[in-house]
């Protein structure tokens, strides 16, 4: 059984400002120490759960943030970008079930540790479907594109329940109970990582035994609109072919399925400028 852990650093154990995730600062190093072994702690749930297979998706930024040197010897990772699926890459090659580790709310969540979808400098609200929707939704559409259920996520307790709102009963692991954007009261390092790898071998358990969530698969055909930040930003978007824009800050896309809808969005918030 072959499990993929996709992480972003947003909801990772401790993080509460963006320098905690910006590579440029001096405070980058140490959350990127404690990004690992959070990633670590659902690797080992992962195997105590019955996989006997661990790929690890670095899903941050430019995707080289986890510690190669640190992480668990038996897991596999995907690193680098501009990978086809980004945030979930290697969910085209037959996982079982896909874990979310760090992952954060969608932008203009309350108390959500540095929510935002996808560019927090861009994108200012996105809906699948007329339904508002951040990372946590896009990815887990795009798990279920491929038949693959997301079983589990850690992070505040916000993008927790956003993950459960729309996939159902699956794991949680709260590591921070946010109080604001950028204020939490978190968890240690070692009882965070004792409760993601908790949640991860209770996940993959429940897998085992056919009683995980079903797979996240929207309508299809898929009809996403992105509002950004400014309208410049919009009509610079507008310029990939196949997306409409009525000259205000929203484009809106359609498309046949959820991998194609997503290579629209990501390609129009690279577009996106001011």
């Amino acid at each position: 059984m072959k499990i993929l852990i996709a992480c972003d650093m947003e909801g990772i154990t401790g993080v509460v400002r963006w320098n905690h995730v910006d590579s440029a600062h001096p405070e980058y190093g140490r959350f990127r120490r404690l990004m690992t072994a959070d990633v670590n702690a659902a690797v080992q749930g992962a195997f105590d759960g019955g996989a006997d297979e661990v790929l690890v998706v670095d899903g941050h930024g430019g995707s080289t943030n986890l510690l190669a040197e640190e992480l668990d010897p038996r897991a596999h990772y995907n690193a680098g970008s501009l990978a086809p699926y980004a945030m979930i890459q290697g969910v085209e090659t037959g996982p079982a079930a896909v874990m979310f580790v760090g992952y954060h709310a969608r932008i203009g969540a309350p108390d959500a540790i540095l929510g935002h979808t996808w560019s927090a400098s861009r994108v200012a609200n996105a809906w699948l479907h007329g339904e508002l929707i951040g990372e946590i939704g896009i990815n887990a559409a795009l798990c279920g594109h491929h038949n693959v259920p997301v079983i589990m996520i850690s992070g505040d307790q916000t993008a927790c329940a956003e993950a459960a709102a729309l996939l159902g009963p699956i794991e949680t692991a709260v590591v921070k109970q946010a109080h604001g954007n950028m204020a939490a009261e978190c968890l240690s390092p070692a009882a965070a990582q004792a409760a993601i790898r908790a949640a991860a071998a209770r996940a993959v358990a429940r897998l085992r035994a056919g009683q995980a969530p079903a797979p996240y698969r929207p309508a299809l055909p898929i009809a996403m609109a992105v509002d950004f930040h400014q309208v410049e930003m919009a009509s610079s978007a507008a310029a990939m072919p196949g997306v409409q824009w009525d000259g205000s800050r929203r484009i809106t896309i359609s498309a046949p399925d959820m991998p194609t809808a997503f290579r629209y969005f990501w390609v129009t918030v690279l577009l996106a400028r001011p």
